[in-house]
């Protein structure tokens, strides 16, 4: 349960400013905690940094690997500071816009940029930290690197449709493979060794100045990833290893249609019979990288939403349950003091209030749900909230508060917004007011979006849930950290005493 009352800031790092295309792990993340620490934040919150893809719009809880880290997030910038790099290298950066992320075009400067910094690397002797890294990571990284290489072999192809003995993982293919694939399998293994000394470079910085970093966990991961190529009898697969269901949520209030998110659903029945012995390794690996983490879909361990794959929408699903009770008791068991809290939005049952309540996790709510409805009964009204909550104004899957309230929010819900908050106020001011709110109440942690701190509009939204293209895109500009903005952030921190 949390017992501090503390508050951060929720900004991806694909949202920092780069000379790059795409935010990453170099000079303007450590700039960005820095602003955190003059305006008084404890937290970090970022969303998953798993590697994306172009086939699911570059979404962070799409991944193709539950464990490996996303390669555009590595910095050129501390490459070059560690002799990876010249700068004749980075000389030849093509120019971005500053403010949407350009996926492909990133890609293709990353990407060349890193083949540079690979090759130097192989040209030199390996530190002994790159060893010591390979030896840590095997369990995950081996399968991860071959199926990335292969993945490229086949031109990304699904891998149920390579040749039968490689899709099926049969150990004369495999060899084969890693031999044919070896130095694409080594840019692998290098690309995460760097990915990972980065990242924690940066989380040490945050830590060190007070700053906790906030991961995120998603609940599935991508049919085409390395989990279920490495691991398909833990997820349920036709014979031929196609995907039976997949998963999303009913009709709700992002969708009329529900969410058809098209992930493979796992088999828990297996899983259980392994005392969920993936699901312990990813918890763990997580729990390492993050110093508190975000369960994202709760209600998915207690029940979820099914849907047989041939369905274009996620209307005709249904909810299968989950033995959510052993899993948790096994995690546990193994992490005994894991710092983990429950996303349980959407449509929560008394099942999933009784699993959130039996393990003491703190639950979120969100301030844009908080103005409709029964002010005596709605959960997201902070009269209503208790102290093991953690409020925000909206979340990455909103709209900013200002486009909320510009786009989204009937009269009546503005009419009860200003009721609450005692007077008339512009739109302009809509979004430091609800932080005020959230600020105020009795929620030990309070989180706001760095869109809603900017005052932001509709065109800097993060994700519209159910639209498959466009999102994931903004990003900030150069500059826009501001010492007064951050002063402004921190006299409101303190006035509600979570500095």
């Amino acid at each position: 349960m949390l017992r501090r009352r503390s508050s951060g800031i929720l900004m991806h790092v694909t949202s920092l400013p780069s000379r790059y295309g795409i935010g990453d792990f170099g000079p303007e993340a450590y700039k960005f905690a820095d602003f955190l620490k003059a305006g008084g934040q404890n937290y970090w919150q970022v969303l998953p940094l798993n590697r994306t893809t172009a086939l699911k719009g570059h979404s962070p809880y799409s991944a193709v690997s539950a464990f490996a880290g996303d390669p555009l997030l590595i910095s050129p910038d501390l490459l070059y500071r560690d002799g990876l790099l010249r700068k004749a290298d980075l000389s030849e950066t093509p120019r971005f816009a500053a403010d949407a992320v350009d996926y492909a075009k990133a890609a293709a400067c990353k990407g060349k940029l890193l083949d540079a910094a690979f090759a130097r690397f192989q040209s030199g002797p390996k530190p002994g930290a790159y060893e010591v890294f390979l030896q840590d990571s095997r369990d995950w990284l081996e399968p991860f690197a071959m199926f990335s290489a292969a993945r490229g072999r086949f031109k990304g192809r699904l891998w149920c449709d390579w040749p039968a003995g490689l899709r099926d993982r049969k150990a004369g293919d495999l060899e084969s493979v890693a031999r044919e694939l070896s130095e694409a399998i080594e840019r692998e293994r290098f690309s995460q060794y760097v990915f990972y000394r980065q990242y924690v470079a940066l989380k040490r910085y945050c830590n060190e100045r007070g700053i906790q970093v906030m991961g995120d966990v998603p609940i599935y991961v991508a049919y085409d990833s390395a989990d279920v190529w490495s691991h398909p009898d833990l997820f349920k697969l036709t014979r031929d290893k196609r995907p039976h269901f997949v998963a999303g949520v009913p009709p709700d209030y992002f969708s009329k249609t529900g969410q058809l998110w098209g992930n493979p659903v796992y088999d828990w029945r297996r899983l259980e019979a392994t005392r969920f012995a993936w699901w312990m390794r990813r918890m763990k690996h997580n729990l390492m990288l993050f110093d508190f983490v975000r369960i994202d879909h709760f209600r998915g361990f207690v029940a979820y939403w099914e849907v047989p794959a041939s369905h274009k929408t996620a209307m005709h699903g249904k909810w299968v349950q989950v033995p959510h009770e052993a899993f948790f008791d096994e995690l546990f068991r193994q992490i005994p003091f894991g710092a983990i809290f429950a996303e349980d939005l959407g449509l929560i049952t008394a099942d999933v209030r009784e699993a959130v309540a039996r393990n003491h996790f703190p639950r979120i709510v969100v301030l844009h749900f908080a103005f409709d409805g029964d002010p005596a009964r709605n959960p997201y009204l902070p009269h209503n909230y208790n102290e093991n909550l953690i409020v925000y104004t909206g979340t990455h899957d909103n709209n900013t508060t200002r486009g909320w309230f510009e786009k989204d929010a009937s009269p009546q819900t503005r009419r009860n917004l200003f009721d609450y908050l005692g007077h008339k106020v512009p739109a302009s001011q809509v979004p430091w007011e609800l932080m005020r709110v959230a600020m105020g109440s009795v929620a030990k942690i309070a989180i706001v979006p760095m869109q809603d701190v900017l005052g932001l509009g509709s065109s800097a939204r993060m994700n519209l849930p159910a639209k498959s293209k466009g999102n994931w895109k903004w990003r900030m500009h150069p500059g826009q950290t501001t010492p007064r903005l951050a002063q402004k952030l921190r006299r409101l921190t303190s006035a509600y005493g979570r500095e």
